[in-house]
């Protein structure tokens, strides 16, 4: 069975991009959302093997949303995407309980490397 990913951003056209990148590579996409809010709600729906999260979005940030998956399942696997110049939000997310994180403008290539690394 694929491994199944929830994909997080309020820009559309980046979820098919990412949604795109990943079922080409064998992974499943168990659901998307577009502000941390839903993201949360998905999680616990649906329990993704991974979430790919971006960190700026309306509603509830990407950080809110990783703590809050964190406190529901202390296991969960999330990797974080920001744009260039999100240092101290990065670092923050990964305090917060996030495996990675990818750069945007990224490239597909980066995107499976950290999905592989993270998922094992």
């Amino acid at each position: 069975m694929a491994q199944t990913i929830l994909i997080v951003d309020d820009a559309a056209f980046m979820r098919m991009m990412i949604k795109d990148i990943i079922t080409k590579n064998g992974y499943e996409v168990a659901g998307e959302a577009e502000n941390g809010q839903i993201a949360v709600a998905k999680y616990k729906e649906l329990k993704p093997d991974l979430v790919l999260m971006d960190i700026t979005m309306p509603e509830m940030d990407g950080i809110q949303a990783v703590k809050a998956i964190k406190a529901a399942d202390a296991g969960a696997k999330v990797i974080m995407c920001s744009a260039m110049g999100q240092q101290a939000m990065v670092i923050e997310a990964i305090q917060a309980g996030a495996k990675d994180f990818i750069v945007k403008p990224f490239q597909a290539d980066r995107i499976l490397e950290a999905v592989k690394k993270v998922l094992g």
